[in-house]
């Protein structure tokens, strides 16, 4: 299935590969360097490339592009789905996922490779099973395998790859059992010039931090389950379960990992957290433009709504911005063309606002197009769908586990049109 797998980081250099079959020439990648070219921003390269006599299904994490090569039609969802479990367990094993922290760690990240992908098809994706197979990195026992030279591979097969339920070890005690859930919401939106709405749905997720001692069955039930739509779920929640009460019946797995992923769609169900007045002009005489914009909360049901950038992307043809913004900083980047407003916190009784003027280069055209306004925010303790866990229960062991919610919502892909 997946032939070789390239790291890339966000400049453009390939810093890792690694081959399960037969090797294939780092001069594939010409093919996605083309369409990152073509893209304006690393999130917009289309995930699946046609070549002449490949596919390059991609993902783009933490800065990196994940780029699989395949040879032969494949469920590009099954490689996508893939390729961010690879992701998330250099997360888990080393904290961060970023190219410092692989290059650091490369040994341990081909180990990991090699136990994860088996002549190109998954093979060991749990997180416990791979800590059982390869143990996690510490200072100590880089210490000790480097004087001793001994291995981080484990001698004996995990006891998990043999269990009905591999997503957990046996064995498990804890001196302090706890169980937390983040809510985590993303808003996907589109508006207008008006500030009104033309396209807006909200991509959640719920991960969970389990520490319990034993084998715990956990009960997750909501107050309002019927507003998500396209529902995924980890392999260890009961499906059936979902499908006639409604609620997440569950062993979980070991630490660190997502329960499910869910889907807003109703359009009337997704309230706009903020608005934006802007007015952004390129004058017919004379090689200058004028920008002016106000940011201000909107639905945030009391709460308050932080660290909040706006992006432009600017015509070719601004030379400068000469600005003045009543809150947060602002800067532009004359070689890329971006222009970025930090705001922070946004205050109702004070809206913070950017004005001033754009100079243009001398002797262009004015620009047909005035640019999009892309905006980054974040709002704690809210779920914006509405979505509330109701309670938590545990059955089959007889201590009283910690519990906790924390709810947060981020801006997703939140554009405002002109």
């Amino acid at each position: 299935m997946i032939h070789s797998l390239f790291l890339i980081n966000n400049v453009g250099d390939l810093f890792l590969e690694k081959h399960w079959k037969s090797v294939i020439s780092r001069s594939v990648c010409d093919y996605f360097f083309e369409a990152r070219e073509k893209a304006v921003e690393p999130e917009n390269v289309p995930p699946v490339i046609h070549t002449p006599h490949h596919y390059l299904i991609n993902i783009y994490r933490e800065k990196i592009f994940f780029v699989s090569v395949i040879q032969t039609e494949v469920p590009p969802l099954f490689v996508i789905e893939f390729l961010h479990q690879v992701a998330e367990t250099f997360q888990d094993y080393f904290g961060e996922c970023s190219e410092t922290t692989i290059n650091d760690n490369v040994v341990i990240v081909y180990e990991l490779l090699e136990e994860m992908l088996d002549n190109g098809f998954p093979l060991a994706t749990e997180s416990n099973i791979l800590k059982e197979l390869i143990r996690p990195p510490t200072t100590l026992r880089s210490m000790v395998n480097t004087i001793t030279g001994i291995s981080n591979i484990g001698q004996t097969l995990p006891a998990g790859q043999l269990s009905s339920i591999p997503w957990r070890r046996a064995g498990v005690k804890y001196s302090n059992n706890e169980a937390y859930f983040d809510v985590v919401e993303e808003i996907d939106a589109i508006l207008d010039k008006s500030g009104s709405t033309v396209f807006a749905e909200i991509q959640g997720g719920i991960d969970a931090c389990v520490k319990l001692s034993g084998m715990p069955d956990l009960t997750l039930s909501f107050m309002n389950p019927r507003l998500l739509d396209d529902v995924s779920f980890h392999p260890c929640v009961r499906y059936k379960r979902w499908e006639s009460e409604k609620v997440i019946s569950f062993i979980p797995p070991d630490g660190n990992f997502q329960l499910m992923s869910y889907h807003v769609s109703a359009q009337n169900l997704v309230a706009i957290p903020v608005y934006v007045k802007q007015n952004i002009s390129f004058f017919e005489s004379g090689p200058s433009g004028r920008l002016d914009i106000t940011v201000g909360p909107k639905q945030t049901m009391g709460k308050t709504v932080e660290c909040v950038v706006v992006t432009i992307h600017m015509p070719k043809v601004v030379l400068s911005a000469n600005l003045n913004a009543t809150q947060g900083t602002y800067n532009y980047d004359p070689v890329t063309k971006v222009l970025m407003w930090d705001i922070g916190k946004l205050n109702p009784q004070k809206l913070p606002n950017l004005k001033g003027s754009l100079s243009l280069q001398s002797g262009a055209p004015k620009p047909e197009e005035i640019p999009n306004l892309n905006i980054d925010l974040k709002i704690q303790q809210l779920a914006i769908s509405g979505l509330k866990v109701n309670q938590l229960e545990m059955f089959g062991e007889k201590y009283k586990p910690f519990k906790g919610v924390k709810y947060v919502t981020k801006a997703g892909k939140f554009q405002v049109r002109m």
